[in-house]
């Protein structure tokens, strides 16, 4: 709508219209009523806010010129989409299928048991590396590059979200959860012009 674009509507990030006219952002795309749905970066939202192109497209998609478009609406589509993605990380620790602790999510990975891998915005390369090493071991896929996502969430944010110390590294044994998970993460990762540069892998099956 914005940019020409293309992506999955899993990409997509969906803006509602309020019952007084405001422009929300729907980031689990449940809100009742006309929605939008736009594909762009934080900064591309913001260029089409004060060029008046998001407005025009918007009156175009909800079929009134009577909207009223928030200021600072990137920052709310930003906050939304974190908290669906911390949110669903929650309900994933919640059920027992979210694995925290370098320790423990490296011997669950040599052992090929893991689904997905993720690690905090600031976690140490180091870190990072050796986790991403494990995973590729016991996938038996040395020498693909695999690694994990890196979540534009630092381990503040994700050690409140889960009410643990220190998170910095995540994973999931259950393909299920993994898929799950990729919405948010999809959504807020093209949202926050977090190019997909890793070779992420959800391994198949899974219970």
């Amino acid at each position: 709508m914005l940019t020409g674009r293309t992506a999955a509507r899993d990409d997509l990030v969906r803006l509602a219209l309020s019952p007084n006219g405001d422009v929300l952002p729907d980031a689990l795309a449940k809100a009742p009523g006309r929605g939008a749905w736009i594909g762009v970066s934080k900064d591309e939202l913001a260029a089409a806010i004060a060029s008046g192109q998001l407005k025009g497209a918007l009156s175009r998609a909800f079929k009134t010129g009577d909207i009223s478009i928030p200021e600072d609406l990137p920052t709310r589509v930003e906050v939304a989409l974190k908290r669906a993605m911390l949110d669903r990380l929650g309900l994933e620790m919640r059920s027992g299928r979210l694995i925290l602790g370098s320790d423990r999510i490296a011997n669950e990975a040599r052992m090929g048991a893991i689904a997905a891998l993720y690690h905090a915005a600031d976690a140490k390369e180091d870190g990072r590396r050796k986790l991403d090493q494990a995973w590729r071991v016991g996938l038996d896929e040395e020498g693909s590059g695999m690694q994990g996502d890196v979540l534009p969430l630092d381990r503040e944010a994700l050690s409140v979200a889960l009410g643990r110390e220190n998170v910095v590294h995540l994973a999931l044994a259950d393909a299920k959860s993994a898929q799950r998970i990729a919405q948010p993460l999809g959504r807020l990762q093209t949202f926050m012009g977090v190019a997909d540069a890793t070779l992420s892998r959800t391994t198949p099956g899974g219970g």
